[in-house]
């Protein structure tokens, strides 16, 4: 059988009772750390806490070999991976093709960031739009890829707000912070042939370190977030549309935001 196990958020602590019952009692486990990871914790950690050694695959190992697929035909085979597993549509390929193939199968949920960052911004959960992701820039070329922010403008049409992941390359410890990609909107912002929504006096939302206790949550504009000091990884950002005077209360008292932006409410 093969179970596809989420990790939760940032350390071992996250991970569910089912989830930590069904690693114990599995034959092999099995990990990859591309899409996602825990910072709160090490390798060796979970490996003390589940009683027996993980295997950490690279992207080729699990995209492409899926050996564990083919074990998970005569063992107990088990996946785990940072957040919620069929957060990343990798994933939910793995589950085709154990219907293709006529393995069983149980996907054990953890607590994820798609979730989680928009309810710890304070802002409501119905009014968020399309969730994008700001990657790494080809430097080499100059390259700055626009899709991040016209998904942003988009949802701001529709008065939605817009949760922004921001790249993991984990294979070569890069993660994206939320100044770098607030400065990578802002370039974008200067090549566009159009006057963009998103400017330097643009209300955001950093967040950074979900589910650990030193999480922070600083709302201000983009101007000012830019120099601000989130400390590690991992980190995301929210580009709110219009507030609620409940939604902006929360912005103001709790993640800092200037108290001006209640004035026009």
């Amino acid at each position: 059988m093969f179970y596809l196990v989420g990790l939760g958020l940032f350390d071992s602590k996250d991970i569910s009772l089912k989830g930590l019952e069904t690693l114990k009692n599995v034959d092999k486990v099995y990990a990859e750390f591309f899409t996602s990871r825990l910072f709160g914790s090490s390798f060796e950690s979970i490996e003390e806490l589940i009683g027996k050694e993980i295997t950490i695959l690279d992207r080729t190992q699990v995209e492409e070999e899926s050996v564990f697929l083919e074990e998970a035909k005569d063992e107990d085979v088990a996946l785990i991976t940072g957040g919620d597993p069929l957060i990343a549509t990798t994933h939910s390929d793995f589950l085709v093709e154990c219907a293709k193939r006529g393995i069983d199968f149980q996907v054990i949920h953890g607590s994820s960031i798609i979730s989680s960052a928009p309810a710890i911004s304070g802002l409501q959960a119905y009014k968020f739009g399309k969730v994008t992701t700001i990657p790494f820039p080809d430097l080499e070329y100059n390259y700055f890829p626009k899709s991040p922010y016209i998904a942003i403008e988009e949802n701001l049409k529709m008065n939605m707000h817009t949760l922004v992941l921001l790249d993991i390359q984990a294979h070569k410890d890069k993660y994206m912070t939320i100044n770098e990609g607030l400065e990578n909107l802002m370039t974008i912002k200067d090549n566009l042939d159009y006057e963009g929504m998103i400017q330097e006096d643009t209300l955001a939302v950093g967040i950074a370190r979900v589910g650990s206790v030193d999480n922070i949550v600083k709302a201000g504009y983009i101007r000012d977030l830019i120099d601000f000091d989130f400390g590690g990884p991992l980190h995301c950002i929210v580009i709110p549309s219009e507030l609620h005077i409940v939604e902006a209360e929360y912005l103001v008292e709790v993640a800092g935001a200037p108290r001006e932006i209640l004035d026009d409410l």
